[in-house]
């Protein structure tokens, strides 16, 4: 259940292919790629000529976030560079369903992602739909932020949603994420973990991606020992 997604917007992009295959032998799951157009969020990162350049050479899935203003015209287009998972911020669009569909119709997987402030009603009407719910627990934007911590009222409420209606939608968490909250990010009920400069700005990142795969691991199970 548990899932580490390293964001390369905190790497070396120098040292881009190096970093990844660091945390690719630490164990990590994903590879989580952070877009930004300089409209939705205060600044420009990557695109879609990365994420064509990673697909093949890493065997992690490239799990492509999307903070730009026109998740129509982009979500599709990041599916055909190679991106296995594409989130995109109901904030950003009127119209959430039909960016899904757009998403689907090509054979990605495909989530909805809230900003901190962002009310989870949102998802009443699309959460059979997707495949991943990402919560920010940090205003999108910057890397490196401290984590807002009434995300976890906000992560425990999203999962018992999802556990109710008994789905099977994965719970992402990006922001400030590091060896002190992991745990209690997933105590709250996430599965999908987040975290760049926790493991980016460590001395050794394989080892830093071992630590938080155990820590979020430990805390899954407690969670699931209290539950039943």
């Amino acid at each position: 259940m548990i899932k580490l997604a390293p964001s390369i917007l905190s790497a070396d992009l120098w040292r881009l292919g190096e970093q990844i295959r660091m945390v690719e032998e630490g164990g990590a799951h994903l590879i989580h790629v952070d877009v930004m157009d300089g409209s939705f969020v205060p600044n420009i990162s990557l695109g879609i000529p990365l994420v064509k350049s990673l697909k093949g050479k890493t065997k992690l899935p490239l799990d492509v976030h999307l903070m730009v203003s026109d998740p129509e015209f982009y979500a599709p287009r990041f599916v055909e560079a190679g991106a296995d998972v594409v989130t995109f911020h109901v904030e950003a669009t009127p119209h959430v369903n039909r960016v899904i569909q757009y998403v689907k119709q090509l054979k990605a997987r495909v989530g909805v992602v809230l900003n901190p402030s962002t009310s989870l009603s949102v998802l009443d009407y699309v959460l059979e739909d997707v495949d991943m719910v990402l919560l920010m627990s940090v205003n999108p934007g910057f890397g490196g932020q401290k984590f807002i911590s009434s995300s976890l009222r906000k992560i425990e409420a999203l999962r018992n949603m999802v556990d109710k209606r008994g789905l099977s939608v994965d719970i992402e968490v990006d922001g400030g994420i590091g060896p002190t909250n992991i745990r209690d990010v997933v105590k709250a009920g996430a599965n999908v973990i987040v975290a760049g400069s926790a493991i980016f700005s460590a001395s050794e990142p394989r080892e830093r991606v071992r630590l938080l795969i155990k820590l979020a691991e430990e805390a899954w199970a407690e969670r699931a020992a209290v539950r039943s």
